[in-house]
């Protein structure tokens, strides 16, 4: 390192209220460890910033040495876009603030919040919005590349609540975006990921959920998994957008529900979720009873933040990921055909395939609406590729490629861009279709160096956009 580079950090230390952290320091590497295993990557500076006060300041110390940057929330990236080699680790993980106003039905969020903070906080009011599944993902990163989960069937996606947000622009600059301030940006952010700048608090719209709704598992045998897909895709045409049931087709956890000679066979499960009256949920998922044999069903009234935990054992961190996603407007015989295929394959115990219904309020926002213009997908399926060894990397990765390739005729246009892995950047403009020049546009206007680059990339130019590293090398 540089004595001038030493220097800089000396007084970035001096004007930041938050920690600076690198390497020999005794909390360098918790600091740089990310969601996914697979992520192995040493920044040359990591800011714990205390506020948003401090993140203008790391974004001018990267400019100034010329310093790649990446930006931590949650740190559940599975690109791993949340930390990076020889640049500068801008880490929000500190900044949990969740602030609920009941006259308004508003919580204003800061973006190191994980999905926990944030349910606890809105649920002491009785309120939630539509954000993701796993409690431990931070809201940041879900919220920027569009945020689905068990309420987007009733109120949308998680972007389709947001009212505004404050965002640090690559020139430093602090600005309020919403429909009307900045709308532009604000457009941008509902979807555009990390692209255009530093997002340091979030207002959500939130709606009366809970405390108690009606959720859990209903397990079927493997080998009824056509029949099971076949009768779950003509029920979930008809039923009311306060249920949603999603599909995972993995083997069976030591669940205590289900009898020991399951344990480790694959099974088909439907995840229910029902935000009306426990009772009269009781009575909807009937008909999912008589789909085939049940092998185990755990389904009743709980504390909404209760199931918002319940998939947080299946996804610890420390184990190696790789994903793969699709939309699908129906779920054709053949995409049915091919999840069976694949699902009965599994490289590892930790491997699934699982199909998120998300249809509902979403499907009437138009695609210009907001970056995410995916309006038409009525499912998502994610391949989670997901085992605990480097040796185990290849058959892995392999069966989860594969997978994702014979699935692709079947599957709709556009992409989940939070699903996608690093090496999928040439996904990125089919991801958003025709928003996609607009985005580039926007991106040209507020970020024309491309300051904002590790993420699922909008390049402000044509041509190659080289990164800080290689500029400094060149």
């Amino acid at each position: 390192m540089t004595s001038r580079l030493n220097q800089n950090i000396q007084k970035l230390k001096r004007a930041v209220k938050g920690n600076i952290v690198r390497p020999p320091d005794a909390r360098y590497d918790k600091a740089r460890q990310a969601w996914n295993a697979m992520i192995d990557r040493r920044p040359t500076v990591i800011v714990q910033c205390a506020d948003a006060d401090d993140v203008p300041h790391a974004i001018r110390f990267a400019r100034e040495n010329r310093l790649d940057i990446a930006i931590r929330g949650g740190g559940h990236n599975i690109a791993g876009y949340a930390v990076c080699d020889n640049g500068i680790t801008i880490d929000l993980s500190n900044m949990k603030n969740v602030r609920v106003e009941d006259s308004t039905k508003r919580a204003y969020v800061e973006p190191g919040a994980t999905l926990a903070d944030f349910d606890r906080a809105v649920q002491a009011h009785g309120l939630a919005t539509p954000v993701g599944i796993n409690s431990t993902t931070g809201i940041a990163g879900l919220t920027l590349g569009g945020g689905f989960g068990w309420l987007t069937r009733q109120y949308g996606l998680t972007i389709d609540n947001l009212v505004s947000a404050d965002l640090i622009t690559a020139d430093g600059n602090s600005v309020h975006v919403s429909e009307n301030t900045y709308p532009d940006l604000f457009w941008s952010i509902r979807g555009g990921g990390g692209n255009f700048g530093v997002v340091t608090q979030f207002e959500f719209e939130l709606h009366p959920v809970g405390p108690e709704i009606l959720a859990g598992l209903i397990v079927f045998p493997f080998d009824q998994a056509n029949q099971v897909l076949t009768q779950y895709r003509e029920f979930v045409e008809s039923a009311p957008v306060e249920l949603n049931v999603w599909v995972v087709l993995r083997q069976a956890p030591p669940l205590p529900f289900l009898s020991s000679d399951v344990h480790g066979k694959e099974v088909v499960v439907l995840a229910v979720f029902y935000s009306g009256d426990p009772a009269e949920g009781q009575k909807l998922i009937q008909p999912l009873r008589r789909l085939s044999h049940v092998l185990g069903e755990h389904v009743g009234a709980q504390p909404y933040t209760q199931w918002q935990q319940a998939f947080d054992p299946l996804l610890t961190p420390g184990a190696r990921n790789y994903w793969k996603s699709h939309n699908f407007t129906v779920l054709g015989d053949g995409a049915l055909d091919s999840m069976i295929e694949f699902a009965g394959k599994l490289p590892s115990p930790q491997c699934e395939i699982f199909v998120g219904l998300i249809a509902g309020a979403s499907n009437g926002v138009p695609p210009d609406a907001t970056a995410y213009g995916a309006r038409d997908a009525r499912f998502v399926m994610n391949v989670h590729g997901r085992w605990d060894s480097a040796a185990d990397d290849e058959r892995g990765i392999t069966w989860a490629r594969a997978f994702f390739k014979a699935s692709a005729p079947y599957a709709s246009s556009g992409a989940y861009v939070n699903f996608m892995t690093e090496e999928e950047s040439d996904r990125v403009a089919a991801a958003y279709g025709s928003n996609y020049p607009r985005l580039v546009d926007i991106k040209k206007q507020y970020d024309p160096e491309n300051i904002f680059h590790l993420n699922q990339n909008i390049k402000p130019t044509k041509g190659k956009t080289h990164s800080a590293i290689e500029r400094r090398t060149a």
